[in-house]
C-alpha cells in the first residue's frame, strides 16, 4: 500500500515498527563507507599484469624511444592512438597526460585564465567574472574545481535526455560571461544520464555571446557499460561541434582511472587542432614529459579499443551483481510505497536515488549513525545546496556484495522512516 493511503494512526504504528528495525539495525555496530565511487580490490585485481609487462625490459616505444628517458611531452604515439580509438579523432589532436583527467581539466582551466583560451584571447583571469553552467545533479568535484577557481556556478537541471537546452541556449546567448559549461555526458554522475542525440547537437550548434566558449567534455564512463546486450551511445561532441561551425568550442576529457589503477592510470585531452596546439606550446615550458613508462605499459597491456573493451567486460561482470542488488532492492521495497524513484543506468558508477522532498539530509543521517557513511547530502548540486534535499547518489562499486545487501537493507529503513516522519509532519 502506498504511504500517502495510510491514515495517522496507521502511520504511528509503521514509524514504531521502523524505529525498532533501525535499532536493531544499528545495535551491529558497523563501520561501512560507501561515500566515494571507488573500483574494489577485485576489479584493480584485474589489472595486476600491468605491473609486469615491461619486465621483457624492452622500454623502446614504436617510434624508437627509450620511454625511460625524457621526450615526448605529447605523450607516447601509441597512447595518442589508443585515445584517439576511444575520442573516435585522429591522434594528431590528443594530448595524452598523467594519471588524472581531473588533473588536466584544472589545468585547461588555468590556461583559459591566465593565459586565454586561444591565441588573442582575453584571459579570463582579466574578467570582472566568469560562470559555468553546471547540469545538475551533478559531479561534486567538478563544482570544487569551479569554486577554486572562483567560477560562478548557475545550475540547469536534467532530465533523461541531458541538460534541459531551452534553458541552457538561453542563458549561453545572452550572457558572455558564460565562459563554458562542465559536465559528465555519458553515464552521468551520478544520475546515469547519457545525453541524447539531440542535446549533443544543440550544444555543439547553439549561438554564444562568449566566442571563446567552452565545453568541458569529462567522459569519464565512456567505456563503463555494465550489459553488452543494451548500452547507451554517445554522439561525437567533436564532430557536431565541426560540422556547426565551432570546432574549438570543446575540450574532451578521459583516463583509465576506473578501467586499470586508480591514481596511476594514464588520461588524455582531445580537441581542435588549434586548441592542441595552443595547450601544447604551453605544456612544454610546464613540464619535460609525464610518465612514459606508465603510458608504455597501459599500452602493452591494453594495445587497442577492443583490448579495452574485452577489459572492460571483465569489469562490467563484477559490478552488475552490485547494480542488480541496488534496483532489486529499490523495486521490492520501495517502489510500491509511491514515495521515491531513481534512474536505471545501464552503465557508470552510481545509481541517484530521488527521495521525498526534504528527505535526503535526514536519510543520509540515519544511515551514518547506524555505520554506513554515503556521498553527503546536497553534493551533486554546487556549493552542495540540493534546493529539493532529495538527491542520494548511491555508490554501489567498492564494498563486497555481501555488505552491499547489508547497506541496501538499512538505506530502505532510512528511506522508509524520513518519508513516515515527513507524513506525520505534513
Amino acid at each position: 500500500m502506498k504511504y500517502s493511503e495510510l491514515d495517522r494512526a496507521q502511520l504511528l504504528r509503521l514509524q514504531e515498527q521502523l524505529r525498532a528495525d533501525y535499532q536493531q539495525f544499528a545495535a551491529r555496530d558497523l563501520h561501512l563507507d560507501m561515500s566515494r565511487g571507488k573500483p574494489s580490490g577485485e576489479q584493480l585485481d584485474l589489472s595486476l599484469p600491468l605491473l609486469h609487462v615491461l619486465d621483457d625490459h624492452n622500454f623502446i616505444a614504436e617510434n624508437g624511444m627509450d620511454v625511460r628517458n625524457y621526450g615526448e611531452y605529447r605523450g607516447i604515439p601509441e597512447a595518442r592512438r589508443l585515445f584517439a580509438q576511444i575520442f573516435d579523432v585522429p591522434a594528431e589532436q590528443v594530448l595524452v597526460g598523467g594519471n588524472s583527467s581531473i588533473n588536466m581539466i584544472c589545468d585547461a582551466l588555468k590556461r583559459c585564465f591566465l593565459n586565454g583560451a586561444l591565441p588573442g584571447d582575453t584571459p579570463w583571469a582579466k574578467l570582472d567574472k566568469v560562470k559555468f553552467i553546471c547540469p545538475v545533479p551533478g559531479y561534486d568535484w567538478h563544482f570544487h574545481i569551479c569554486e577554486t577557481f572562483g567560477i560562478e556556478m548557475i545550475a540547469v537541471e536534467m532530465d533523461e535526455h541531458g541538460p534541459l537546452m531551452d534553458e541552457v541556449e538561453r542563458l549561453v546567448a545572452a550572457d558572455p560571461s558564460i565562459k563554458g559549461m562542465i559536465t559528465v555526458p555519458m553515464y552521468s554522475n551520478p544520475s546515469g544520464v547519457t545525453y541524447s542525440d539531440e542535446v549533443v547537437r544543440r550544444l555543439a550548434a547553439m549561438p554564444a555571446a562568449a566566442h571563446d566558449f567552452r565545453l568541458i567534455w569529462d567522459n569519464a564512463y565512456c567505456l563503463h557499460h555494465l550489459y553488452d546486450d543494451k548500452r547507451d551511445r554517445l554522439a561525437n561532441i567533436y564532430t557536431a561541434c565541426e560540422q556547426a561551425g565551432h570546432a574549438d568550442r570543446v575540450l574532451m576529457f578521459t583516463s583509465t582511472s576506473k578501467i586499470t589503477t586508480a591514481g596511476s592510470g594514464i588520461c588524455a585531452m582531445a580537441a581542435s587542432p588549434a586548441n592542441i596546439e595552443y595547450a601544447a606550446s604551453l605544456i612544454m615550458y610546464q613540464l619535460v614529459c609525464y610518465d612514459k613508462l606508465n603510458q608504455l605499459r597501459h599500452c602493452r597491456f591494453l594495445p587497442d579499443l577492443a583490448a579495452v573493451e574485452a577489459h572492460m567486460r571483465r569489469h562490467a561482470a563484477i559490478l552488475r551483481p552490485k547494480f542488480d542488488t541496488v534496483l532489486d532492492t529499490l523495486d521490492k521495497e520501495i517502489a510500491p510505497l509511491g514515495i521515491a524513484h531513481w534512474h536505471r543506468p545501464l552503465g557508470g558508477y552510481f545509481v541517484c536515488f530521488y527521495a521525498p522532498d526534504g528527505c535526503a539530509k535526514r536519510i543520509v543521517q540515519l544511515c551514518k549513525d547506524a555505520g554506513v557513511t554515503l556521498t553527503p547530502a546536497g553534493a551533486p548540486y554546487p556549493h552542495g545546496i540540493d534546493p529539493h534535499d532529495n538527491t542520494i547518489r548511491i555508490a554501489p562499486t567498492y564494498p563486497p556484495l555481501e555488505e552491499l545487501r547489508q547497506v541496501m537493507v538499512l538505506f530502505v529503513i532510512a528511506v522508509k522512516l524520513a518519508a513516515v516522519e515527513k507524513l506525520l509532519n505534513e
